[in-house]
């Protein structure tokens, strides 16, 4: 199945299984546009497939389902195997953080009677792209007094919009002669939420208007601002792309796309021989930092947690634990765009309907800050999957001195387990609107439900 195109393998019950497995892709994706809000949706859809609260548990043993959940923002699933921890368990790491704009802490401010907020965007993103396109905001805002006040406008059915408007194209001539960098600068992404005094002719009435809008709905004043987490991020549910409808275009498939199918994967895992796990992230895009990103201590605690469960836990046991599990770091890879090809070395790049990508590599240029994955451990993938009937392919990611990025293959891979990156083909990567193949989807989901039981 490597590096073919899987189109002869959808006909018949097939299709209505790729199908269906894209419709609740999109369904989820559309509903799931942010970290905490990822979590939630992991978590209600995992008790109804059986998994228990870890902290509602007082011993674990084969076949017992479980989930922990990290500060709101990171869910890690178990399925307990035959095996002893010590052996190793199988893992799979995806992140659910995506490039979006993220209020500032004193944002609110009015101009020639406009009402705006302050951003900052987050993660690597092209600025000019997020211009003249309807936004959403989504957050939580903690109170003074404990309480919290969850936050989702722009999508449901008579909402409204938000934006961030542009130069028109009559008086830009000053502006198209500045870089695609520079175009739309940083500073300049203030998000449009008001327009009406509460009343006209007195200093700074429209936003007035907003702080009374925000009191009246959400109880919310202004200082509450500073204990805020609001992120602007595209408005509109992902849909089908194409006349043919063999793909899907939506906000986030870096890296939702692969923590769903993972998701998905472990959800249908039951009995297997080697523990299995799933450790969905946040903070990748900006280095997987902090309490919630990758580097944190938390996922090794946890591991530590289901082996005392277990009756297993000793810290020599933890470090063997460790060394002899296995991963896929489950993250996006670029794909093939006819309109770019200048960027790809075309025999060693990601197409859309090959299935799954396996990148040994990523990092920049010399292979800077990548995990390069064992040989041995590519060869066992290959045979897995082949054996399942799985499409997959290997690339890297453009040409040697275009680019680069990163994963956080590395970090699990510093605690001397065997890593390597697997996931999907993604255009337009970053973007507000990014393109997945639904064949791709499928054969992810399918390649992560085989790595679980025979990796």
């Amino acid at each position: 199945m490597y590096n073919k195109y899987a189109y002869e393998k959808y006909s018949g019950d097939k299709n209505i299984e790729l199908e269906k497995f894209s419709k609740d892709y999109i369904d989820f994706l559309s509903v799931s546009k942010t970290e905490r809000i990822f979590t939630k949706n992991s978590v209600k859809l995992a008790e109804e497939f059986g998994f228990k609260n870890i902290n509602e548990v007082k011993s674990l043993k084969a076949g017992d389902k479980v989930y922990s959940v990290n500060r709101g923002k990171n869910v890690a699933l178990f399925v307990i195997g035959k095996e002893d921890l010590v052996n190793g368990i199988n893992i799979l790491g995806a992140h659910i953080d995506s490039p979006r704009l993220d209020i500032k802490q004193n944002p609110l401010y009015e101009s020639t009677n406009f009402a705006l907020l302050d951003t900052h965007y987050y993660g690597g993103v092209k600025k000019y792209q997020w211009v003249t396109i309807p936004l959403a905001l989504y957050g939580t805002v903690y109170k003074k007094d404990g309480s919290e006040v969850e936050i989702a406008i722009g999508d449901k059915e008579g909402d409204p919009v938000f934006g961030i408007s542009d130069l028109l194209i009559h008086l830009s001539g000053d502006q198209l002669q500045k870089t695609a960098a520079k175009v739309i600068e940083g500073e300049d992404l203030d998000l449009t939420v008001g327009s009406l005094p509460i009343k006209d002719g007195e200093k700074d009435s429209v936003k007035a208007n907003i702080l009374r809008i925000l009191k009246e709905n959400y109880a919310i004043e202004e200082d509450d601002f500073a204990s805020a987490e609001l992120e602007v991020v595209p408005a509109g549910r992902a849909r089908e792309y194409g006349l043919d409808r063999s793909m899907i275009a939506g906000y986030g498939h870096d890296d939702k796309v692969c923590a769903y199918t993972s998701l998905r994967a472990i959800l249908e895992t039951s009995a297997p021989e080697r523990t299995a796990c799933c450790i969905l992230v946040d903070k990748e895009e900006i280095g997987s930092v902090g309490a919630t990103g990758a580097q944190s201590r938390y996922f090794e605690n946890l591991i530590a947690e289901v082996m005392n469960l277990k009756g297993e836990y000793s810290e020599l046991a933890l470090r063997r634990c460790l060394t002899n599990s296995r991963m896929l770091s489950s993250d996006v890879s670029a794909g093939v765009d006819p309109l770019f090809l200048g960027v790809n070395e075309l025999k060693n790049s990601a197409y859309l309907n090959k299935g799954i990508v396996f990148n040994k590599y990523t990092g920049a240029r010399g292979k800077s800050g990548c995990n390069d994955a064992s040989p041995k451990f590519i060869a066992h993938l290959r045979n897995i999957l082949d054996e399942d009937g799985v499409y997959y392919q290997t690339a890297e990611l453009g040409k040697v001195d275009q680019g680069g990025g990163g994963t956080i293959a590395y970090i699990l891979a510093n605690l001397n387990m065997d890593v390597i990156d697997a996931g999907i083909a993604v255009l337009n990567m970053h973007a507000p609107m990014e393109i997945v193949s639904k064949i791709d989807v499928y054969e992810a989901y399918l390649a992560y439900k085989t790595f679980l039981i025979k990796g």
